[in-house]
């Protein structure tokens, strides 16, 4: 017999995706695919998108230079400490780097590859996590949810700490779930999965310090709160499981105490946490409410299940599984809500809860019945969300793109918009799996189209990139070994820049840019400085000569840019650096 929808009709017209769903969610199938399924979606931009300002280019320097100089504790980026985040991005990515490439060839790609495996970590827990507490099917529809959705896939390919971040939070708490329903007449945990919580948690911790052990800590006390015990809590393993987090911590976080005298501590917990904690640091201050209006957008394509999710979580809300996801959920949503900084990707370890209830809602042992109220906000919210980002293909175009781009633009806004509103008319008419099939099918290829075939071709956002081709074409590029270096910089100093030319670049003022040139060196002038590098030259009685210019948009701020490279008027080749010698 065929499964039916909530309208009591066949879905898929005699396929059964219930059956199959089961074929590929069994044992270890399901995480596995998730996870392959993570892979892809946030794939699309590995190679194609340039380095991003600003954290993405200071993570990757940073661990740049930690390779050249075989320095396994002191984060740095250029002469200046990072003290903000603990090291263990920078090893994943020394690994990353080490393996796949050099950090002479300043790809990118290879920076980012601890980020794509995070977030297929994240998929892969999710699924396992959710198998256990909803069914088998809902777990591996979990992952996917989990893996394709915007922010996470997003993140994917950006070389910084939240994909792993989230990858290793959603083991942890997968774990602790699984833990948890043991104790409560669910199926028995090992010490596997015990050592998966605490591998979790050292991860989350060695990443990005204790924002991971806080989301676990914060759902233990909500569980122990409900359930007036916490019979769960005795059987994690406590005393080799905080054994296995300090070996994992202990050994980086003592080793940067004695070199930096403690000021690593004293600046990442001053001048990084507190702030964030106390106040809108670096001008992200915003009101409460702002992740609950986003996450509709950030979840997209599994937008038309967040209503179900919601009603699901109200309606069995006794349960084992919902139980622990909504003390998973709720002083995490509210711990970042309330917080008065606020960026997207900051409730990211939420998002693997979210698509757990989503899942379960759709594709648990006990599905939800939805109703129509719950199907046609379901079907609202995914229309919305596609025609923003369809606008924001369209406006990019508008903004940044040329006539080369009109395909790449129109393509990524109608597959956005065949991704909201065909799987919304689907759900409207009760077809609720056929309809989320629907979604992240097309709403992959809208994500792909996007980041990896539109944003990589709108040259005036990617400032830096240009830059550099420009310096190497001139064979003015230091990192080639064909000039002098280094290069000086007045009026744009962006850590993308930086990452591309290297390490020993030059961010000052005129009279820096003017000594530069009479020392045989380029020089970089954003155009509002050129009349004080112009004075500066005649004062040194140097001459350069312009190579070429490049016009965009600094997107960190806002600035319309114009740079121009300079050269002395005659460029000293290697051999005249020897004969100087």
């Amino acid at each position: 017999m065929s499964p039916v929808s909530n309208s009591g009709k066949p879905i898929l017209d005699g396929i059964e995706p219930q059956a199959w769903l089961a074929a590929a969610a069994r044992g270890w199938r399901g995480p596995v695919l998730a996870a392959l399924i993570a892979i892809i979606a946030g794939s699309f931009s590995l190679f194609t998108l340039p380095p991003l300002d600003r954290d993405e280019s200071r993570f990757a320097q940073a661990t740049a230079q930690m390779l050249e100089a075989g320095d396994l504790v002191m984060i740095k980026f250029q002469e200046h400490p990072r003290f903000k985040k603990p090291v263990g991005i920078h090893w994943l990515q020394m690994a990353a780097v080490s393996t796949f490439s050099n950090p002479e060839a300043r790809a990118i790609w290879a920076y980012r590859i601890p980020s794509l495996l995070g977030a297929a970590l994240a998929a892969a827990a999710a699924a396992w996590g959710a198998a256990a507490l909803f069914g088998a099917e809902a777990g591996l529809l979990a992952g996917v949810l989990l893996g394709v959705s915007g922010l996470l896939s997003t993140e994917a390919s950006i070389a910084k700490t939240d994909a792993v971040l989230c990858g290793a939070t959603t083991l942890a708490m997968a774990a602790l779930g699984r833990i948890y329903a043991a104790s409560r007449g669910g199926p028995p945990v090992g010490v596997w999965t015990k050592t998966a919580f605490w591998a979790g948690i050292a991860l989350a911790l060695l990443d990005k310090g204790p924002i991971g052990p806080a989301v676990a800590l914060t759902a233990g006390l909500a569980l122990w709160g409900a359930d007036r015990e916490a019979d769960w809590a005795r059987r994690i393993g406590w005393g080799w499981g905080l054994l296995l987090v300090g070996l994992v911590f202990l050994p980086w976080a003592v080793a940067i105490t004695v070199q930096t005298d403690g000021r690593f501590w004293s600046s990442a917990v001053g001048g990084d946490l507190a702030p964030k904690l106390t106040s809108g640091s670096e001008g992200h201050a915003v009101s409460p409410g702002y992740y609950t209006l986003l996450a509709p957008i950030l979840i997209f394509p599994g937008t038309l299940l967040l209503p179900a999710g919601a009603v699901f979580a109200w309606k069995r809300r006794a349960e084992t599984g919902v139980r622990f996801a909504l003390a998973w959920l709720i002083p995490t949503w509210l711990m970042f809500e309330l917080l008065p900084t606020k960026l997207v990707h900051y409730t990211l370890p939420a998002y693997g809860v979210l698509a757990w209830l989503m899942a379960a809602a759709l594709a648990g042992t006990q599905p939800l019945q939805m109703g129509r109220t719950t199907r046609i906000i379901g079907a609202a919210l995914s229309g919305l969300s596609a025609l923003v980002f369809a606008a924001v293909a369209m406006v990019g175009l508008k903004l940044y793109g040329d006539v080369g781009d009109v395909f790449s633009a129109i393509l990524a806004a109608l597959l956005y918009l065949g991704a909201g509103l065909t799987g919304g008319l689907l759900l409207l008419r009760g077809q609720a799996m056929r309809a989320t099939a629907a979604a992240l099918v097309l709403g992959v290829l809208a994500h792909g189209t996007l980041v990896g075939g539109l944003l990589p071709r709108l040259e005036p956002l990617w400032l830096s990139h240009r830059v550099a081709s420009l310096l190497q074409q001139a064979m003015l590029d230091p990192q080639s070994g064909l000039a002098q270096g280094p290069v000086a910089v007045d009026g744009y100093g962006e850590p993308s820049l930086v990452f591309a030319l290297g390490a020993k670049t030059e961010l000052g003022k005129a009279p820096a840019a003017a000594q530069a040139i009479a020392d045989g060196r380029p020089a970089i002038i954003e155009k509002r400085e050129d009349a004080a590098f112009r004075k500066a030259l005649t004062a040194k009685g140097a001459t350069a000569r312009a190579v070429g210019t490049v016009s965009g948009i600094d997107y960190s701020n806002g600035d319309d840019m114009t740079l121009t490279v300079y050269a002395p008027q005659r460029t000293p080749t290697l051999n005249d650096g020897i004969a100087r010698r």
